[in-house]
């Protein structure tokens, strides 16, 4: 059973920072994401980590300010958001999908089979 949660949401100011933290389980995996989605919205995405390779793509309004990366056991995923803005409020989700250990940027929602609950983060001015 798959199995992704996530967690390390929360209320900050503008211009603070925060870390999200995605747990994974239950088979091994091509590419891990993250996606938000604020309200009246579609869910769009943020960034994504290549497992094979290493390789990360970050949406833009986002580059330069988030940061994807993994721990030594490649159990779990992070989001390190720096330099956060009102408009980044939004539910960010995780997700994963497998796959052969090909190098393929996956920025659709609808080509990841796997996701988490889902953590609030809220960003005021």
């Amino acid at each position: 059973q798959v199995q992704l949660v996530e967690s390390g949401g929360g209320l900050v100011q503008a211009g603070g920072s925060l870390r999200l933290s995605c747990a994974a389980s239950g088979r091994l995996f091509n590419t891990m994401g993250w996606f938000r989605q604020a309200p009246g919205k579609e869910r769009e995405f943020v960034a994504l980590l290549n497992l094979p390779s290493g390789r990360t793509f970050y949406a833009d309004p986002v580059k330069g300010r988030f940061t994807i990366s993994r721990d030594s056991g490649n159990n779990t995923v992070y989001l390190q958001m720096n330099s956060l803005k009102p408009e980044d409020t939004a539910v960010y989700y995780c997700a994963a999908r497998g796959g052969s250990n090909s190098v393929i940027y996956y920025t659709a929602s609808a080509l990841y089979p796997y996701w988490g609950q889902g953590t609030q983060v809220t960003v005021s001015s």
